[in-house]
């Protein structure tokens, strides 16, 4: 398991680590029923707080990445497609949606907007 911590980023340290932690997940990097690094340890690896880790560790086991097992640690859930669908459904329409008003507040009609998007799905 790889993450690094951008500090010029916009994205707060808990955020840049669960992207990272789903992006491995999705793409299997981090292998169903795989153990993680204990929250100290982790935390003392990245040099970051406890809270921060544990934060990360309970967001993804809110949102079915991770399982927590009582005295044991947390480990990669067992792959819910459905659950995983829905989720990055959710988080595409949430870019779709800052898109739409990144480009209305820059004054771009509807289809202007439409021909942006689908120039970026071509190239």
């Amino acid at each position: 398991m790889k993450l690094i911590i951008k500090n010029k980023s916009e994205l707060p340290i808990y955020e840049q680590i669960e992207q990272q932690l789903k992006a491995q997940i999705l793409d299997g990097e981090l292998t169903e029923n795989e153990q993680l690094p204990s929250i100290r340890q982790l935390a003392r690896d990245l040099k970051i707080s406890i809270i921060t880790i544990t934060r990360v560790y309970n967001d993804l086991s809110d949102e079915g990445f991770l399982i927590s097992m009582a005295g044991k640690g947390y480990f990669v859930a067992p792959r819910n497609n459905e659950l995983l669908r829905e989720r990055m459904l959710y988080e595409m329409e949430e870019g779709f949606g800052r898109a739409v008003e990144n480009g209305r507040n820059a004054g771009l009609s509807n289809e202007e907007i439409l021909d942006a998007f689908k120039q970026f799905m071509e190239g």
